[in-house]
């Protein structure tokens, strides 16, 4: 029945964005902005793109940040113009994209020292208030670190965020519970990661948690436990896609330097050390995965999420690329995650 009234109310603006889908950069795009010499032939090459002429008139020498607020400054203005023209229960969805923005922004206003000012501000004047009122009291702000707190309105969030999606049914809630429940893993596991070899115990990272995703609840008691990244693995074990995070068989690699099909393509997590920063790739790898699909279902709104996710992602790659032409790394040009 959702799919017969989809179009009432979600089908003008599910046309618009995957319209704004289709004007994602290809592979093709991809190389021919990776053997450009330098930023103005950078600029040349995105100017045939859906970007168009969004850096004409920026003075040369063009720098790196420049490149990705302006991308950002396109990618808000689509959002907007998507939140402008829905009605419920679509607007309330895309309002809810927004909470995990303002969580990130509220946490570094945390960092004033009239911080029980701002507390009460948040309590009044913003869609988080439920959170800060049920995760964080005003008395926390001085024996709390910053992050945990913002790790625990995160989990607040996202446990929100779900059941949402989980109301709305059909094939929302399917696509959004397979998203959200990943994001909730990925938070677990990089909270329990960088944990290690801090005052955090045991007992305030399982809080720290989520309780959703394909981890919770076994795989988050075996996390809340760990003691080293061996550990973690351990824990991740029982989920197939999870345990190709941790996969050390350094299978060749595709597509500009890195395969898009599986998450176990992207080196070795041989130490403590260098598993922190390539799992981060993976993770990032497996988000495109998961987003693309999204787009392979019609009639629901995860598409919209996804949209705004795989867009964040490019803009992150063009931000590398330009980095490397910069400083003519073009050794590193290509370690980059496309999103097609």
């Amino acid at each position: 029945m959702e799919a017969l009234l989809f179009n009432v109310s979600g089908g003008f603006l599910e046309g618009i964005v995957r319209g704004y889908k289709a004007g994602l950069l290809t592979q093709n795009q991809y190389s021919n902005l990776t053997q450009c010499e330098t930023i103005e032939d950078f600029r040349t090459q995105l100017s045939a793109t859906d970007y168009g002429n969004f850096l004409a008139n920026e003075p040369l020498p063009i720098s790196t940040s420049t490149i990705a607020d302006k991308a950002t400054q396109l990618l808000v203005d689509q959002f907007n113009f998507l939140r402008s023209n829905a009605v419920e229960p679509l607007s309330k969805f895309l309002e809810y994209m927004t909470y995990a923005y303002m969580i990130d922004n509220h946490a570094r206003t945390l960092r004033s020292p009239n911080v029980e000012e701002l507390y009460h501000t948040a309590l009044v004047e913003t869609p988080l208030a439920p959170y800060f009122r049920d995760s964080v009291s005003a008395a926390d702000l001085d024996d709390l670190n910053i992050e945990i707190i913002r790790n625990t309105l995160y989990k607040a969030y996202l446990e929100d965020f779900h059941a949402f999606c989980a109301a709305l049914g059909g094939p929302t809630a399917d696509v959004m519970h397979r998203i959200l429940s990943f994001e909730a893993d990925r938070r677990a596991i990089n909270i329990t990661i960088n944990s290690f070899g801090t005052q955090l115990t045991k007992e305030q990272r399982a809080k720290l948690f989520p309780t959703i995703g394909r981890l919770f609840p076994e795989g988050n008691n075996a996390l809340a436990r760990a003691d080293d990244v061996e550990q973690v693995r351990q824990a991740c074990e029982p989920i197939s896609e999870y345990r190709a995070f941790f996969d050390v068989s350094g299978a060749p690699r595709t597509n500009g330097g890195r395969s898009e099909s599986t998450a176990n393509l992207l080196g070795d997590l041989g130490d403590d050390l260098s598993a922190v920063a390539e799992l981060e790739d993976r993770f990032f790898l497996h988000e495109v995965h998961l987003n693309k699909l999204a787009f392979l279902q019609q009639f629901q709104y995860a598409v919209f999420y996804s949209y705004l996710k795989l867009k964040e992602q490019e803009i992150r790659s063009l931000t590398w690329i330009a980095e490397c032409i910069a400083q003519d790394a073009r050794d590193r040009i290509h370690d980059f995650i496309p999103t097609f």
